[in-house]
């Protein structure tokens, strides 16, 4: 089973913003010399807690520090976009590094009304035209748009033999209806804890539709996985971004991803426990053979080809540790 890292650029309680960006490349290179086969970087917007909001620009980024691991988006948030420039952009990154580029994209707006009102100031964000933009990606990158598109004579340069994977991410029933039609691979969210994950994978792979971009279905989900020596520390791990999510669903804001610290000192409401609990439910804690034997059950309850593993630890030393635990207990090939 192939395994990846999704990074989404916390800044640590104690750390600066430049610390978080070298401990995202920093894990690139860890997880390329463990045998991990993607290393994505997400798109949020707004988050004073987070590192950055461009994947594009950290992908170029991090491509330039690794050789050989796949890099890419997870994802952009193609309705606040042009699929033109998104094209540009993302073929300029596939000449720079043949071969190594993914293109994750959503339609979710990846952070707070106001981020999105900003985004899109003086003009709309219609997720209606979502299948569209994704259908003018694959003519983009594969120079083949119909001769009746509205842009049938444009190229989106550089003009490159190589094109890059292009994923729909999604975390419902209809993001896989959107990308069996357009024949995209797909990749579900798994660690949001929406239920009908599986109904989705399985609607995905039953009504896929070959396409410019796939002649056949390709899947992947996102799981949180918190792994340790033993369980009673990953489960220590884990309660900092328990915190996060909680703090995330109340609407709060965050300045930074909070410590353990912080983390035994706050005041949980019953109903907050409660809520910790069922994302526990849903999250994948525990030594490395626990690990493991959760990840593989949930890739095949959800019939999926990869996933990609969200470790979000406060301490860098022991998510970096995480991985390299979850990667010997797959018997990855480390470099």
């Amino acid at each position: 089973m192939k395994l990846s890292v999704l990074e989404h650029g916390h800044i640590s309680e104690g750390r600066q913003v430049q610390d978080a960006l070298q401990e995202a490349v920093t894990l690139a290179r860890h997880a390329e010399q463990l045998g991990y086969s993607r290393f994505w970087m997400s798109e949020h917007h707004g988050g004073g807690a987070l590192s950055f909001s461009s994947p594009e620009v950290m992908i170029a980024h991090v491509a330039a520090h690794t050789e050989r691991i796949r890099v890419g988006s997870g994802g952009v948030m193609l309705p606040h976009y042009s699929a033109y420039k998104v094209a540009e952009n993302f073929r300029l990154l596939e000449a720079l590094h043949p071969g190594r580029i993914d293109l994750g994209i959503g339609r979710a707006p990846g952070g707070m009304p106001i981020a999105s009102r900003a985004l899109n100031e003086g003009k709309s964000s219609n997720v209606q035209f979502f299948p569209q933009q994704i259908a003018d990606l694959g003519g983009y990158f594969h120079e083949q748009l119909p001769e009746d598109h509205r842009f049938a004579s444009l190229v989106a340069g550089p003009s490159v033999t190589t094109v890059p994977e292009v994923w729909l991410l999604g975390s419902s029933s209809e993001g896989a209806r959107i990308a069996a039609a357009q024949g995209t691979a797909y990749a579900f969210a798994q660690f949001f804890g929406t239920p009908g994950g599986e109904e989705a994978m399985k609607h995905y792979r039953r009504h896929f539709k070959p396409s410019i971009l796939n002649d056949k279905p390709h899947s992947m989900i996102a799981v949180s996985a918190f792994c340790a020596e033993t369980e009673e520390e990953a489960a220590e791990l884990a309660r900092s971004n328990e915190l996060f999510f909680l703090r995330l669903g109340r609407g709060l804001e965050q300045r930074s991803f909070p410590s353990l610290e912080t983390v035994k000192n706050y005041p949980y409401t019953a109903m907050e426990l409660e809520q910790i609990r069922q994302r526990r439910s849903f999250s994948i804690i525990g030594t490395p053979d626990q690990v493991k034997d959760q990840i593989i059950a949930m890739a095949e309850r959800h019939e999926a080809d990869e996933v990609i593993i969200a470790s979000a630890i406060h301490s860098f030393e022991a998510r970096l540790r995480s991985f390299s635990l979850i990667a010997e207990a797959f018997g990855l090939q480390q470099e």
